[in-house]
């Protein structure tokens, strides 16, 4: 190690943070895992992750790559390997007006995306975090405040610029590297480091976003109302019920129904709005017009000690009432975990199956529940939280890859259904037979 070492000091521009280093603590965790990597390297340029990748693989060491850093298995972290911290790539540049082609380096929040477009009127559909990274969003999905009009994340990318795992720098977009590109899309980061991402922007507008409560005994018929409306609703409207939250009461915290209308005309957001208001006893509303970028809030940076277990799972329509119902008893029930379902349909659906690697585009909802505390309390409520998941089971199915604590086999099959595992698996053979990419959720080279 210390000669590829030496070797990395001469070619790579950066920073080499070590053990000993003042700031190795905060440069070795992510928002949710403290590691205690051999290194940080925080490159400055698309040759110095070239540089990074190439030392990883001829130490022998285990590699992660860090976008924003908020994956809940702590992938951008590890114990005794390389870690590419690419924050330090996070411009964010209109390149072509008249298309809205924005091109965004692979260290960029979602935060400073917003905050960067808003002065041009323009947005891209993707999550709902500020300090959330473009690579791992995108790269998984991208579920947010305009999936239903404007599509996942992942549907605005037109390109990428990717670092391989040979170390050397391709395109890959509908004309280039066209299979790299529909892997990309869904895949994570398996195939490469993504050290530039261009998307299609579009205009927008301020947005009418906020929560409106229901007290917690009306959760029941507030989820089945709110399901029925979000089927027939215009989809500039996109919305997510809350239950359980456990820093509001757990089971006797008020149900609460975000909603975010894509568009600044009162009338219509009222029309698509109200329906909502009338499913029961409202105790608060804060729905407001907003910019776009003030919908997006800080992420959770959890305190040392403290761990998340996220898990996910889609709903097809037929599913939709015996799935609620289920998670409506959940709720209220000693221990529950915290509940989010979120809507999607819409333009998610109208993308054919296979057109990218994201496989889940039928779903009507995306259910997710969350356990959080010491470890021995998690592990102390997984028993319960595998109770409510075996009786959602039959109405159930796939995972949601950005909302997904675990990463064993059973995960990475609910992810990447048969077919698109097979292919995702071909793929990762042609850029990655060595399986250097493998701190994510792994498909491994067949």
């Amino acid at each position: 190690m210390n000669a590829a070492l030496e070797t990395l000091r001469r070619d790579f521009g950066g920073d080499v943070i070590e053990p000993g280093a003042a700031e190795y603590a905060s440069a070795g965790r992510t928002a949710l895992v403290q590691g205690s990597p051999a290194c940080v390297l925080r490159p400055r340029s698309v040759g110095d992750v070239r540089a990074g990748v190439r030392f990883a693989a001829e130490a022998g060491l285990v590699l992660s790559v860090r976008g924003g850093g908020h994956g809940f298995p702590g992938f951008g972290t590890n114990d005794g390997g390389v870690v590419i911290d690419l924050s330090g790539l996070a411009t964010v540049e209109v390149v072509d007006k008249e298309r809205h082609i924005v091109r965004i380096g692979g260290g960029a929040t979602w935060g400073q995306v917003a905050a960067a477009l808003a002065p041009h009127g323009l947005a891209i559909s993707s999550g709902d975090t500020r300090s959330v990274g473009v690579g791992g969003l995108t790269l998984g999905g991208g579920i947010g405040w305009k999936v239903r009009k404007h599509g996942l994340a992942l549907d605005s990318l037109v390109a990428a610029e990717v670092v391989t795992a040979g170390g050397e720098v391709v395109r890959a977009g509908v004309e280039d590297n066209a299979e790299l590109f529909w892997a990309l899309r869904g895949g994570g980061g398996n195939f490469g480091i993504v050290t530039a991402f261009e998307f299609a922007a579009h205009p927008t507008t301020d947005v009418f976003f906020g929560k409106i409560a229901f007290p917690a005994q009306e959760a029941a018929a507030v989820l089945q109302g709110w399901a029925d409306l979000l089927r027939a609703a215009p989809e500039d409207l996109t919305s997510i019920a809350n239950l359980a939250n456990p820093l509001a009461g757990g089971p006797l915290a008020p149900i609460e129904v975000q909603v975010a209308f894509d568009g600044d005309d009162p009338h219509l957001a009222a029309r698509a709005i109200d329906p909502i208001r009338r499913l029961g006893t409202v105790i608060a509303d804060d729905v407001a017009l907003r910019p776009y970028a003030d919908t997006l809030v800080d992420g959770m940076v959890a305190p040392p000690g403290i761990r998340l277990f996220t898990r996910s799972g889609f709903v097809g329509r037929e599913s939709v009432p015996e799935a609620l119902r289920i998670l409506a008893a959940a709720g209220a029930a000693e221990g529950a975990p915290f509940i989010s379902v979120r809507s999607l349909g819409g333009a998610v659906a109208r993308v054919p199956g296979d057109a990218t690697a994201y496989a889940h585009r039928r779903a009507e909802l995306m259910i997710g529940t969350t356990v959080a505390g010491p470890a021995p309390v998690v592990e102390a409520a997984l028993p319960g939280l595998e109770a409510i998941w075996g009786r959602l089971a039959p109405h159930v199915s796939g995972a949601y890859v950005n909302f997904l604590a675990s990463a064993g086999e059973e995960d990475v099959a609910a992810v990447y259904p048969p077919r698109t595992y097979e292919r995702l698996a071909a793929v990762k053979r042609q850029w990655d037979p060595g399986n250097l990419f493998a701190r994510n959720h792994n498909v491994r080279p067949r």
